[in-house]
Formats: C-alpha cells, structure tokens, sequence
C-alpha cells in the first residue's frame, strides 16, 4: 500500500517522517521518497530509494536534521514500475512543487499530453508527478495558493489524497482529498498529516479527518480546511485513535484482527497480480511472476468462448457464497449478462440443466471445500466449463477445474474469513470488468479506472476501519454485545453483505443474527421489531435504491427500533435516523461493500472480544470444510 507522512513545525521533521513510515511498512511497499525544506539555499531537496526503508535511510545521512517541513511516501507500484523516477515525492519542472499522492487520477493521458504541450518536463510514469506540474502552472495564473488549490481540485477527475511541499510557502503543507482518506494530527508545536493515524508518534493525541471533496492549508500552529469553492469548513479535532502498542504486527491479539488489517495490502497485491495476467505493460508484480495476456490461458477460455458467452452460474458456501451475491451484481451490470448464483450444498441435489453457452465458476478460499468440490466434479462430467476462484494455488480444486484464477490473499488462519472474502469481491469485480473489456463493452480506460477503483476502496476500507476502531472497542462494543440477537437489513447490492455481515456476527461471538431484504420487512419479520433487537442496517449507493432504504429504516423507527447504520458520506437523511453510525467515504457504486468490509467485521470483531470468546477458533467450526 502507499502511505503518507508529512509534518510541518518547530521539531525537527526527518525522523519523526520516517518513524511514521516505519509504522506503515508492514502493509507493503516497493519504493520510498521524503521531500524537506531546506531554508539555507532556499530550495526543496528530495530524496529517494527503491527497495526497503534502510535503502532511504542510507540516503538520508548528513541531511539537515533541523529542517522543520517534510512529506515522505512509500510506494507500491500501480503506474510506473518501482524505479527511483516512478517513487515519491515527486516534483514540477522547476523544483518548486513537491507532492506525495495515494489514489488516481483518472485523466491522466491527456493530462500527461497538455502539460507535455505546456512545456513541462515530465520525467516519470505516474499520474502523480502531472499534479505537481499542474499546481505550479495554477499557482502562477491565480497567484494565490488557496485559488490554484480550489482549480485544482475541480480539474482533476479520480479519487486521491496530496500532500504538497511548496518552495514560495516554506512552512505550511497544502492537503487535497477526494474520495482517498487523509487525516491530520495536532503534536507538540506541530502539525502532521498521514493516510493512516497509525503513522503519528505519541505526542499527535488529536486528528482531524479530512472531510472528502476539500483543501487544507497546514502550519505549525493552525489548519485551516475550506471546500471547492474556498468556504471555510468548520472542524473539531478528536481524540486519535491509535495506541503506541497498537502498531505493527507485534501489536496483533488474534489471527483475525492481523488477518483484517492485512487486506489493503493484499487487494494492492491481488490488483497488481491481475495488471500483469491481464496484460498490462505498466505492471509489476513483486511476489511471484507471470506472463502477459496468460489470463485466458488460466482461465482455458478460448476468444470464440468468451464472446459466445450467454451466462455465468456462481457456486460456493458461506461467505465465499455471499462474495459471489455481491458479484452478481458485477457482471451483470457491467458485463450485461444473467447471472445465477447457487449454494454448493443444494446445488447438487437440484434438477441440473446444462447450458453450454455458460461458464460456471466455483469459490473456496481454501481450494478444499468439499461440498463445492463435488458440484464442480457433476458440472465437469456434463462436459461444462469450470473455473475455480481460489486462494491456494496447489489446492485440488485448481487441479480439478477446466481454468482457474489465484487471489494474492495471503494464508488466512482464522476461521472467520475476512481478507479471503474481501479479495473475492476484488477478484471477481476484476473479473467482469475483464471480459467486458475483451467482449468490447468497454475499453482500456474503463480496464484502469476498474483497477483504480479498487486500490481506492481499499484504501477506504482500510482507513474506515481504523477511524472507528477505538469507538467500537471503547464504548460500542459494551453496549452492543449485551444483546442476545440483531437483525441486519440490506437492499439490491448491500443486502448479500449484510448476509456476510450477519454471519461474522453469529460465527464468532455467538450472538443471533438473522438478515432479510430490507424491503420484505413489512412482509413478516417486522414483527420481530422491539427495543431490545439492534437492527444493522447498510446502506447503498444507488439514490433509487437509498431512497427507499431511508422508508425501511423509518418504518423500523417508528416501532422504536434501535439501529445500527452503515451509510456513506452526504447520506444525511439516513444518518440523522441512526442510533449509532459509522459513516464511510464515497467509492464506486458496486465497490460500497467492499469500501464497509473492515468496520463491519471490526464490528463484529469487538463484540466477540468484548465477550471474551475464542476469536480465531470459534465453537464447532473449522477453516476448511473438507466434509458436506
């Protein structure tokens, strides 16, 4: 994953920079880069390595430990492969701009070829660098920086969060978010800022969460945040929510809590692997090799397959059954093609129709599942193709299947799935998007902006889960696991993730939770209504769909209903109706349950940790089902 540090104030930068990259190197990187002031010539000096943060370090001896401004990044290679030239930060034609970046800019090309027109000497792959190269030539025209900061958060497309290091403004940062998290923390005669808390030293005890489409101009003694249209913005700073010996790995209690924080990490990962299958030139992969265009290989489909394609049937088990749900919505939206999803346990012993036309594809994380196994094994003796979604790629159901594809999940040791899970959606939202580009329904900016949206949304998943953590361990989770049971409530493409959500619950803090489709409430399970049943409701970002969920929750309301909501940013008619909310930015429409994946299962994680039970290995239950 990448991650920003960056401080400006009277302590001296470089160490407390690089110790809040440190914190974050365990999510994975390829390059690193800091960027600081240098009051002496005056001028902005940029340093940067390929490699682990000892190759930066190594770099950084006799640098000014006194400089008192300075942005650093770790970087996992999306555009560009992980050289020196493509690590941040990176800087405009003049050394007078330096800038750290998470996310994507969606314009890039033609972005790319008008600064090219412009004169600017763009020397690295990135879309990162034309940010920096585009407030410099915005500066000079608004000469002034909160107006060139305005223009340039209304000219660029995407999902992403700067930080920018300017020659002409030698103490202070200037912030720009969409859509991609960034947080500032208040330290002793300083202000930092950081995609992540986790990156603030001990003496940063209050943050401030940029709230999404806006700007911020930080000094060492004041932030100030204003909106596209240069409004101030009223903020308070809360306490942060990160402990010192909550960093790194070490810090880990459980299997399941290491394995939720490892999901940013593994969707770059898993995202990187299917840029290279899939062909694209810019692509790199770290952890293993693979040749490009070898997706159809994998997958033994043959172009005559895939453009005679009529229908896709899902079959899988528990929450890999409840990742496909969500996927249906995938590939029928973006592919145009019907899609059945169907339990391995039942589907066996159902009438079976083959459809040659099709192309049937089976989940388990662990490759074992034998239920699953055994509807391929019927599928496959009707001469029907098989693909096999897994993350073992020694596991019988890789063999057994006619093509398969490998998530980059990493071993999952805790019988509550939850990395597996989220990379399955990742996969399979990948997936469509794959062949619809090769069936010619969209077309390689669509393939990258795909690619973009999940590095995104697991970006926001990541940082969601960390933004509540604190609430739900502290308050949340003493109040919430004296209920004996809970119904969740989803609608169209949050209703199988309040399935996934429910199951996380019951699994492992053995509280009963059952979920129906919010609209067939008032058909029945109202009656289950009453102030001593939490309802868990999640929202959607569809207005259509939103629109009518607001009706659920106020029927529930107005039969005293306590409830839980899940809602994205501006839903405020659904926040206002909450009891308790966690509130998560914005991502692509179809990427909402990915974008709530870790606060939900920190929700339920909690819960169990406040009840004391076994998280990792809960009562009657295995990782992999080896028997039907």
């Amino acid at each position: 994953m990448c991650g920003i540090v960056a401080q400006v104030g009277a302590r001296a930068c470089k160490e407390r920079v690089l110790d809040g990259l440190r914190v974050l190197e365990y999510r994975g990187y390829d390059s690193a880069g800091i960027a600081f002031y240098r009051a002496d010539a005056p001028r902005i000096e940029v340093v940067k390595a390929v490699g682990e943060l000892s190759q930066l370090e190594a770099r950084l001896d006799g640098v000014d430990e006194e400089t008192t401004c300075a942005v650093g990044h770790t970087r996992w290679a999306t555009h560009g492969k992980a050289t020196c030239e493509n690590a941040h930060p990176h800087v405009d034609t003049f050394d007078s701009v330096a800038v750290v970046h998470n996310g994507i800019i969606e314009d890039c090309h033609q972005l790319r070829e008008t600064l090219r027109a412009r004169g600017h000497d763009i020397t690295s792959q990135t879309d990162t660098e034309l940010a920096a190269h585009l407030l410099s030539d915005l500066i000079k025209e608004h000469r002034s920086l909160e107006r060139a900061a305005c223009a340039l958060l209304s000219s660029l497309e995407g999902a992403y969060s700067f930080v920018f290091l300017l020659k002409d403004y030698p103490e202070q940062l200037l912030v720009v978010r969409r859509r991609s998290p960034l947080v500032l923390g208040k330290g002793d005669g300083c202000y930092m800022a950081a995609s992540d808390q986790l990156a603030f030293p001990d003496d940063v005890r209050d943050v401030t969460f940029v709230p999404d489409e806006s700007i911020g101009i930080i000094t060492a003694h004041e932030q100030r945040i204003f909106d596209v249209t240069g409004a101030p913005l009223a903020l308070s700073l809360q306490p942060k929510a990160v402990a010192a010996e909550q960093r790194g790995k070490a810090g880990f209690a459980h299997y399941m809590l290491k394995e939720m924080y490892e999901q940013h990490r593994v969707i770059n990962r898993t995202v990187q692997f299917y840029q290279v299958i899939g062909g694209r030139d810019d692509a790199v992969f770290h952890e293993g090799q693979a040749t490009h265009n070898s997706l159809w290989k994998q997958l033994a489909l043959s172009a005559e397959q895939i453009h005679g394609l009529k229908k896709i049937y899902i079959i899988a088990a528990g929450s890999s059954w409840h990742a496909g749900r969500i996927s249906q919505f995938f590939f029928e939206q973006v592919l145009d093609m019907p899609v059945s999803v169907l339990l391995a346990s039942e589907f066996r012993y159902m009438p079976f129709f083959p459809d040659k036309d099709a192309i049937y594809i089976f989940i388990s994380q662990s490759g074992e599942t034998a239920d699953t196994l055994e509807a391929m094994r019927m599928v496959r003796r009707e001469r029907m193709h098989t693909i096999a979604l897994t993350n073992v790629a020694s596991s019988t159901i890789v063999r057994e299947a006619d093509g398969f594809l490998l998530m980059h999940a990493g071993p999952e040791i805790s019988v509550a799935s939850t990395k597996a899970f989220s990379c399955q959606v990742v996969s399979l939202y990948w997936l469509a998007h794959r062949l619809a580009l090769e069936r010619n329904l969209i077309d390689g900016t669509a393939m990258r902006a795909c690619e973009d949206e999940l590095l995104v949304a697991g970006q926001i998943l990541q940082a969601t889960m960390e933004r509540y953590k604190d609430e739900l361990t502290t308050a949340l989770a003493p109040r919430y696991a004296c209920f004996d049971r809970m119904i969740f409530l989803g609608r169209q493409i949050s209703y199988p993730f309040a399935l996934e959500a429910a199951l996380k619950l019951k699994e492992i803090s053995y509280i009963f939770a059952q979920c129906y489709p919010a609209g067939e409430l008032k058909h029945g399970p109202i009656a289950l209504i009453d102030s001593k049943t939490p309802v868990v409701i999640f929202s959607v970002l569809d207005e259509l769909i939103y629109q009518k969920l607001i009706a659920n929750v106020q029927e529930v309301k107005a039969r005293n209903g306590h409830v839980v909501i899940f809602a994205f940013e501006g839903q405020h008619e659904l926040i206002a109706l909450a009891d308790t909310v966690f509130i998560i930015p914005r991502v692509a429409p179809l990427l909402g349950p990915l974008a709530m994946t870790g606060v939900m299962q920190y929700f339920a994680y909690a819960l169990t940790n406040e009840l004391g039970h076994p998280i990792d290995k809960p009562r009657n239950l295995a990782k992999s089902v080896t028997v039907e």
